[in-house]
C-alpha cells in the first residue's frame, strides 16, 4: 500500500512514497473498531450513571483514537535514525514524566494511585509515554553498547542500572503492573541484542525476590494475591471483582448473549469499560468471540515480531530491537490483562491495548504503530542501514 508523497499536506518531499504494511494495518485497525464497539457496550451503564450521557466515554476514547491515528500518520514521515540519535532525550524525558507526576499539585490521583497529569481536558498516564520513551533509549544503546552488553557485565549493569530508578519512581505511584511490564520488555529486548545468559540470571533473580518482597511487604497487595488465589472465599470484599468477571465469562458461554445484552456491566463488575472489559466482551460474544479476538492479538504480534526479524536480517538493529520492545510490550500487557479477567493473574490495573477504555494508552498504542509503519517503510523502501552509510563516509575520508 503506498501513499503518493504529491498529495502529503508537509513542505518537504520525500524521495519514494509512503509504503505502509496493510497486513498490519488492517488487523490494527479491527482491534480499534472492536474496541470501540465493545467499549460503548460495557460503558453505557456507568456512563449514564456518572455524566448523564451513555457514549461519554466511547465519546472520549473516539477522540483519542482520531489524536493518535494523527500522532501516528506523523511518525510515518520522521527517519528512524530521528529517534536513535535522540535516545539520551528521551531517557530524559522519561524520567521527567515519571518525577513530575509525584510533583504535589501536579500529578493527579486516582483510587490511591497518583499516574497522571492534567492537560487541561485531557490527563497524561506518565506511565505510557515514559515506556514508549525508555524503549527508544534502550534500543539505541543496544545498537551503541552491544559488543559490550554481548561480552560485559558492566554493559547489561548500565541500563538496569536506569530500569531500576524508573521501575522505583513507578512503584512511588504507585503503579507495579507498568513497573513488571516495564522490566519485561528491557529484559527481552536485551536477550534479543545478545546479553549473556548468567547476566540474566542474576538481574532475573533480584527482580523476582524484588516484586514478591514488595507483594508480601504491603497490605492491598497481599490482599489482592490472597483474593486472587482462592476469590470464593471472601466474594464480596477481596474477591468480589474477580468472581463477577468469572460470572460475565461464564455467562457467555458458546456464542455470547449477545452485543450489549450482557448484564455484569450493570454496575456488578467494577471497571468493566477500562481493566475488564474483556469480561463483558467475553459475556457478549462467547467463547467463539473470545477466540477470534486472541487471534487478532496472536496476528499482530506475528505481523510485528516478523518485522523485527526483517530489520535484524537486513542489520537494521535499531528498528529491529525497537520493533521487538513494542510487539513485547502489546503482547504481554495483553497476556496479563487477559489473565487477570480469567483468574489467571493477580489483579493489576493494565489495559487491554487498542480495546480497553483509556485514552493515553491508546495514543501511544497508535505512535507505537506509526513507528512501526515507518519501520516497514524504511525496509520496504531499501537502501544501507545508518551505520553502513556512516562506515562508507568514513572510508571516503
Amino acid at each position: 500500500m503506498t501513499v503518493s508523497s504529491a498529495t502529503m499536506p508537509f513542505p518537504v518531499k520525500l524521495k519514494n512514497p509512503i509504503r505502509i504494511d496493510p497486513v498490519l494495518l488492517g488487523i490494527a485497525l479491527t482491534l480499534l473498531l472492536c474496541g470501540l464497539v465493545i467499549l460503548a457496550s460495557a460503558s453505557i451503564a456507568t456512563a449514564e450513571n456518572s455524566a448523564g450521557d451513555p457514549f461519554f466515554y466511547v465519546g472520549r476514547q473516539a477522540v483519542a483514537a482520531f489524536l493518535g491515528s494523527i500522532a501516528g500518520f506523523a511518525c510515518l514521515f520522521i527517519p528512524m535514525h530521528f529517534w536513535r540519535s535522540t535516545g539520551p532525550l528521551m531517557l530524559l524525558a522519561a524520567f521527567g514524566l515519571l518525577v513530575v507526576v509525584l510533583v504535589p499539585g501536579v500529578g493527579y490521583t486516582v483510587n490511591g494511585s497518583t499516574r497522571w497529569i492534567r492537560l487541561g481536558v485531557f490527563n497524561l498516564q506518565a506511565s505510557e509515554l515514559a515506556r514508549l520513551c525508555l524503549m527508544i533509549y534502550l534500543a539505541g544503546y543496544l545498537v551503541r553498547h552491544n559488543k559490550s552488553v554481548r561480552e560485559e557485565f558492566s554493559g547489561f549493569v548500565r541500563p538496569m542500572i536506569v530500569l531500576f530508578i524508573a521501575s522505583c519512581l513507578l512503584l512511588a505511584e504507585p503503579d507495579f503492573g507498568a513497573a513488571v511490564v516495564l522490566v519485561a520488555v528491557a529484559f527481552v529486548m536485551m536477550f534479543v541484542a545478545g546479553a549473556r545468559f548468567r547476566d540474566f540470571f542474576v538481574f532475573a533473580a533480584l527482580a523476582i525476590v524484588g516484586a514478591g518482597s514488595l507483594a508480601v511487604t504491603q497490605q492491598y497487595r497481599l490482599d489482592r494475591l490472597t483474593g486472587f488465589m482462592d476469590p470464593w472465599a471472601d466474594p464480596y470484599d477481596t474477591g468480589f471483582q474477580l468472581t463477577q468477571s468469572l460470572i460475565a465469562i461464564g455467562r457467555g458461554e458458546w456464542f455470547g448473549v449477545g452485543l450489549g445484552d450482557g448484564v455484569q456491566k450493570l454496575f456488578y463488575l467494577p471497571d468493566a469499560h477500562t481493566d475488564f472489559v474483556f469480561a463483558v466482551f467475553a459475556e457478549e460474544f462467547g467463547l467463539f468471540g473470545t477466540i477470534l479476538l486472541i487471534c487478532l492479538f496472536g496476528a499482530l504480534l506475528w505481523r510485528v515480531f516478523t518485522l523485527g526479524i526483517r530489520a535484524a536480517n537486513g542489520e537494521y538493529f535499531f528498528e529491529a530491537y525497537l520493533a521487538i520492545g513494542i510487539g513485547t510490550w502489546l503482547g504481554l500487557q495483553a497476556f496479563i490483562n487477559l489473565g487477570v479477567n480469567m483468574g489467571l493473574l493477580p489483579t493489576k490495573g493494565l489495559t487491554l491495548p487498542l480495546i480497553s477504555y483509556g485514552r493515553s494508552s491508546l495514543i501511544i498504542a497508535m505512535i507505537s504503530l506509526g513507528i512501526l509503519f515507518r519501520i516497514h517503510h524504511e525496509l520496504a523502501v531499501g537502501g544501507q542501514p545508518e551505520h553502513r552509510r556512516k562506515k562508507k563516509r568514513g572510508r571516503r575520508k
